[in-house]
């Protein structure tokens, strides 16, 4: 294989897995620099304040898909979760040697300040005393190359709205995750040639099992897993983590509901052998509509037996689902390609995943999630 074809696969793989990624996601970048401004993402509905812990949590049982040699397969994790009080540091969004590394990602080195970036308000604390009570979990899952920051902002409100909520970077999977003693490893995966999304799957629905492993053992991870009520676990990711999600309530009875947002499934058979357990896709409507022959939504859907729900966004892009348009708008640049805007992505997609979480995990009813409504015209209900 030349030198030129090896780039080309790489790329090709990368967009399929990322949706968009060899694209730039925050439109065309001007010239100069953009000037630096405090970036902010959305206040969370949910009353609590919320908390947030990092953690670097190792298997030992497995080696790492992409680097053989490593000691396990290492994974870090945000915590977010109701706290005690709104006081105390703010969380940072990620480093700047994180956002350096994602800007470069995008084309947007030398344009948009490391520094903006990575002081993103979060409206979170950190290490904040979490407040009493037992909690559903839902973990979180992002997208191919791209790190777990880029769903903070449902993290954070899954968490105001009295969830516990871990946003997980797998590693070797992303340009920009910092593990411990400032190591910034590189996205082996991004650069094999000889990768299939079958194994990005699978691996991260091992992963995420082990994040329950870990969290839920108080010997692991004392305070944090006194808060977890066991018996209402969820998980939901973006892009390839969204097959993820489906392919780790396979794997994993303990996962009572899931939601993929914007990913294809990849996986043979995905969806056979979840049961009765409720599962939501929702995505842009260009490319997961009934229309698009081409995506493996319909018959993973067909497959699901219990409480379901086949969503999709009008106007939307594959990253609408994320943080990063709404602080691409604050930048000033918007993606042209993409016509729903930042803030009505984000709206819609706090809304109805947080009405999945909030019905499937805490037993409050949503009828946000019966059928199209007048408030939320972009989306659509398909095969109810």
């Amino acid at each position: 294989m030349t030198g030129r074809s090896r780039t080309s696969r790489r790329t090709v793989l990368t967009a399929l897995l990322a949706g968009a990624v060899s694209v730039p996601l925050l439109g065309a970048a001007p010239a100069s620099s953009v000037p630096a401004t405090a970036l902010e993402l959305p206040r969370p509905t949910g009353h609590r304040p919320v908390g947030r812990r990092t953690l670097h949590l190792v298997d030992r049982r497995r080696g790492d898909p992409w680097v053989p040699a490593a000691r396990g397969r290492e994974l870090m994790v945000s915590v977010f979760y109701p706290a005690r009080s709104s006081g105390g540091r703010p969380a940072a969004y990620m480093t700047e040697r994180e956002a350096q590394r994602l800007l470069e990602l995008k084309g947007l080195a030398g344009v948009v300040p490391a520094a903006t970036v990575a002081g993103t308000l979060t409206h979170a604390r950190a290490d904040a005393p979490p407040a009493p009570g037992r909690l559903p979990l839902v973990l979180l899952s992002p997208g191919f190359s791209v790190p777990r920051t880029t769903l903070t902002a449902l993290a954070v409100e899954l968490a105001a709205r009295g969830h516990l909520v871990a946003a997980v970077d797998h590693a070797y999977e992303s340009v920009g995750t910092e593990f411990p003693g400032g190591r910034l490893p590189p996205c082996v995966a991004c650069d094999r040639v000889d990768v299939d999304e079958a194994t990005v799957v699978r691996g991260r629905a091992a992963d995420l099992s082990f994040v329950i492993d870990e969290l839920t053992d108080r010997r692991s991870t004392g305070a944090l897993a006194r808060l977890i009520d066991p018996g209402r676990i969820g998980v939901a990711g973006h892009s390839i983590g969204g097959a993820a999600a489906l392919a780790t309530m396979t794997a994993d009875r303990r996962v009572r509901a899931g939601v993929n947002l914007d990913g294809g499934f990849f996986v043979p058979d995905a969806g056979h052998g979840i049961g009765g357990r409720p599962f939501m896709m929702i995505g842009a409507e260009a490319v997961h509509g009934p229309g698009n022959t081409a995506n493996d939504w319909a018959e993973t859907y067909d497959r699901l037996h219990g409480w379901k729900r086949w969503l999709t966004v009008s106007g939307a892009g594959h990253f609408s689902f994320t943080d990063i348009p709404w602080l691409a708008e604050q930048l000033g640049l918007p993606d042209p390609q993409v016509p729903l805007s930042g803030e009505r992505g984000w709206c819609i997609t706090r809304d109805y995943v947080g009405a999945f979480f909030d019905l499937h995990l805490r037993g409050i009813s949503q009828p946000l999630l019966h059928g199209p409504t007048s408030s939320h015209p972009e989306v659509g209900f398909h095969r109810p």
